[in-house]
């Protein structure tokens, strides 16, 4: 009987080791946090830079460290031309890039991690930077929100589609028209007069179903003008 108790004793003793060693799998990587933004400042009417040359500027960019981040990769866009500048791999929370005078840029910061698959995205701005003796500079390209680029888009019982943006200008006093373009050719074929230097940031027109357009909007402060990028979509 007293080596019947022994055996038991110990066999429990070996499940006990074996539940305590199994300990679950580890936790998954914290992904990276969103960056914020410093500077240029969103918006600004005039970053001056540091000139290189009669065309060129060096422009400083800065922004906050973001939790569990390994890495930071800058992307800075011409709205004018559509060009992009990237910077990747950064480790510090600054860096400098050289642009071109006299035209408008948004930029963002991706935060990256080693243990992670998940990035994180700070928000995006907007700066003009300055050009040789501009005295009023053209409105920011208006940035189109609907129809989306490459969407399949439903008509109204009317056949109409709304088609909204975004538009901003650099010089505050500036009152701001818009004109839409919308074809099946292009997005630059001449607008209709009831789309030309609208006040409104929408607009309903009708078009035809089970058809590809393109559409832009021109964006005028009444001494300049810009153009933003043109989307496509399709109608059912």
């Amino acid at each position: 009987m007293y080596l019947y108790i022994v055996m038991f004793m110990i066999s429990c003793g070996g499940s006990d080791g074996d539940d305590n060693n199994g300990g679950g799998d580890p936790p998954p990587p914290s992904p990276p946090g969103n960056v914020t933004l410093t500077a240029p400042a969103n918006g600004k009417v005039c970053e001056t830079g540091t000139s290189t040359s009669a065309t060129k500027s060096n422009v400083d960019f800065s922004w906050q460290a973001s939790t569990n981040t390994s890495s930071y990769d800058l992307q800075v866009t011409n709205l004018n031309t559509t060009a992009v500048v990237n910077k990747t791999g950064l480790t510090t929370i600054s860096t400098t890039v050289e642009l071109d005078k006299g035209q408008p840029y948004i930029w963002k910061v991706t935060s990256k991690n080693t243990s992670s698959t998940q990035t994180g995205v700070s928000s995006s701005w907007k700066f003009y930077l300055a050009g040789e003796g501009i005295k009023n500079y053209a409105p920011f390209p208006a940035d189109l929100k609907s129809p989306s680029s490459g969407s399949t888009i439903s008509r109204s019982s009317d056949g109409k589609v709304t088609f909204t943006w975004e538009g901003s200008d650099p010089d505050q006093d500036d009152e701001l028209k818009y004109t839409l373009y919308v074809d099946k050719t292009d997005g630059k074929q001449s607008p209709s007069t009831e789309l030309t230097n609208i006040s409104s940031k929408t607009a309903d027109v009708s078009l035809d179903g089970s058809s590809t357009y393109y559409w832009r909007v021109k964006t005028s402060d009444g001494s300049n003008s810009s153009f933003s990028i043109i989307y496509s979509f399709k109608t059912e």
